[in-house]
């Protein structure tokens, strides 16, 4: 009877442990899966994949492991402040989450306060206003959506806080369309009044004219400040904007293949 006892119970422990490894290996197998559908771009359907389509470019953050370069960040937000923001918002984007991204507390703080906010009103009532808080969102360049039209003879700009994932071709696309302005529209192309030619935008008119040239801004890094190399920053920091939890992401995503890799061979041997 004991004997008979011994071997269901080895049968039923070996039986145990296939399932265990079974599941084991395609948890490893999953992690592995999701952790590089995480490092692919995902590609928005939008207007934007009917115009000429960007060359890919080789991204330093695109890898399955690979995470934001993060002076690249910091210069591309200088980018934004010196030129995208007079007609660009970031609305969705808190001064915090600069803090240990690419810049210090102090420097985002001080960043904050030269803005003004609203504030509570006084005991009479009348409004106040207050310097910029770690908490307050990046300030917009108009006050509401009429008044960035009226500015800009009718076309509003786009927020930019998603725009790399709202725009089919991702990064490809903003670099391109950034650094896409030829000095001529090609011979027969007739553009509406205001527009300017950009191969990279449905329909090749866009209102936005080219907004980056040469030596436009210094980079307190000493960085030559290129067209091509301002394009790359601000598009490496509007990717960090539109997905701020990308190295975190990609860190739990690399941490979760090894101990399932771990686990597997535990459960083999």
């Amino acid at each position: 009877m004991f004997s008979q006892f011994g071997s269901a119970f080895k049968h039923i422990t070996s039986n145990t442990k296939k399932i265990v490894n079974a599941a084991v290996a395609a948890t490893g197998l999953t992690a592995a899966f999701v952790l590089y559908q995480d490092s692919q771009t995902a590609q928005a359907m939008t207007a934007a994949e009917h115009g000429l389509h960007p060359p890919e470019f080789n991204w330093s953050h695109n890898g399955m492991f690979d995470t934001f370069d993060h002076a690249s960040i910091r210069r591309g937000f200088h980018v934004y402040r010196e030129v995208c923001a007079a007609c660009h918002s970031l609305d969705r984007i808190a001064w915090r989450t600069l803090v240990g991204v690419s810049h210090t507390n102090s420097e985002v703080k001080a960043m904050a306060e030269e803005f003004e906010y609203d504030d509570e009103p006084d005991d009479e009532g009348n409004p106040k206003k207050r310097p910029g808080k770690l908490a307050d969102h990046i300030p917009g360049p108009y006050a509401n959506e009429q008044a960035a039209r009226a500015a800009n003879q009718g076309a509003l700009p786009p927020d930019l806080s998603l725009i790399v994932k709202a725009r089919h071709g991702a990064c490809d696309y903003i670099f391109a369309l950034l650094t896409g302005y030829p000095d001529e529209p090609p011979a027969g192309v007739v553009l509406p009044v205001g527009s300017n030619y950009n191969p990279y935008f449905p329909g090749g008119s866009i209102a936005m004219g080219r907004v980056l040239f040469d030596d436009l801004v210094e980079y307190e890094d000493g960085t030559p400040a290129t067209t091509s190399q301002m394009a790359k920053d601000v598009t490496t920091f509007l990717n960090w904007a539109a997905e701020p939890e990308h190295d975190e992401r990609k860190r739990l995503g690399a941490k979760a293949l090894i101990v399932a890799t771990a686990l597997y061979f535990v459960s083999v041997y």
